[in-house]
């Protein structure tokens, strides 16, 4: 193979590995919006609080410490050497689990029946609440993640795609983050027992049923209110392991909340309510950013990955706004 058509599929492949990680975030999105109907602004930040907590249990840091210091005059900051990674995931994820049931107490439950509007609202509100009480529990400089997974460029890969090229050509093969290979893994096994669990579950039944019509569902006798919970909970499960796979790969900061913005046309190619739709989706905007910065890029001047994923969004708009899974928009007259 010649190098030019190696370097195009490395190109490829880097680019699926990096549209998987924006579906990690996209199922979160997805989850919260079979379940009413809205964009849940704070998926992003809950990536953000989920890898501050696990971070922080991994450090043993005390929460709130620098406004215990200022209040107590005391100098504590951490209460031993932290958690085990797996027992920090563990109590991570009832953080997370508690964090659901006080949405639902104290904001979801009050908005029943309410416009989708004030629902999204709701969620931008919730996005800067737990930005900020993130902040004041573990602190705003960056922080470094390590779950054990391993990361950098595979050297095997490297060695195989090697002997690809022409003998003689400088070529010196494909570079592949392994840490991507293991996100691409992880989120394969998200969507497949996720797709099944909204297809083959009666909560899954449920989940459509309450995105549909609120009252509705209220009249056959499903409880709102656990349902809420129940996807709060999943979503923040989501939410942790893509806060782990963004916070292993760029480190914990609070850039890591931005995320959210390239979930957006990840759903609009995909479709807001499908959960296989959120992984061709992101594979489809990943692959598209990654040819367009390599081939377009220099006959722009560069930084076409930071909009192409907008404009391939935009025409999708025009041409099939409910997006390649999404359920068809049907109205009688």
């Amino acid at each position: 193979m010649s190098p030019d058509f190696l370097n195009f599929i490395e190109t490829v492949l880097n680019g699926l590995m990096t549209g998987v990680m924006y579906s990690l975030v996209a199922l979160g999105f997805v989850l919260i919006f079979k379940a009413s109907g809205i964009f849940n602004f704070a998926q992003g930040v809950m990536a953000l609080f989920a890898a501050l907590t696990l971070v922080g249990l991994q450090t043993g840091q005390v929460p709130f410490a620098h406004l215990i210091n200022a209040v107590l005059g005391t100098d504590v900051h951490h209460w031993g050497p932290g958690l085990p990674t797996v027992l920090a995931i563990l109590v991570t994820m009832l953080v997370m689990i508690a964090l659901a049931f006080l949405i639902e107490k104290v904001v979801l439950k009050h908005l029943v029946n309410q416009e989708p509007i004030i629902l999204f609202m709701a969620t931008i509100g919730l996005a800067y609440f737990l930005e900020g009480t993130g902040d004041l529990m573990w602190g705003a400089d960056v922080k470094a993640l390590d779950v054990g997974l391993p990361s950098g460029g595979s050297f095997w890969w490297e060695d195989v795609t090697r002997n690809w090229a022409p003998a003689g050509s400088d070529y010196f093969g494909m570079y592949i983050d392994t840490l991507d290979v293991s996100a691409a893994i992880i989120a394969v096994v998200l969507v497949v027992a996720l797709t099944l669990f909204s297809q083959y579950t009666a909560t899954g039944r449920a989940l459509r049923a309450v995105a549909d019509d609120h009252q509705a569902a209220l009249s056959v006798g499903i409880s709102l209110r656990s349902i809420w919970v129940i996807v709060w909970s999943i979503a923040g499960f989501v939410a942790l392991v893509a806060g782990i796979m963004w916070g292993a790969k760029s480190g914990v900061q609070f850039s890591l909340s931005l995320i959210a913005l390239k979930a957006l046309p990840v759903l609009i190619l995909g479709g807001f309510t499908s959960i296989p739709g959120a992984i061709v989706g992101g594979l489809i905007i990943g692959v598209g950013e990654k040819l367009a910065e390599a081939y377009v890029g220099p006959l722009v001047g560069g930084a076409v990955e930071n909009w192409f994923a907008y404009m391939v969004a935009l025409a999708f708009l025009l041409f099939r706004p409910q997006g390649l899974y999404g359920e068809k928009i049907i109205e009688r007259i």
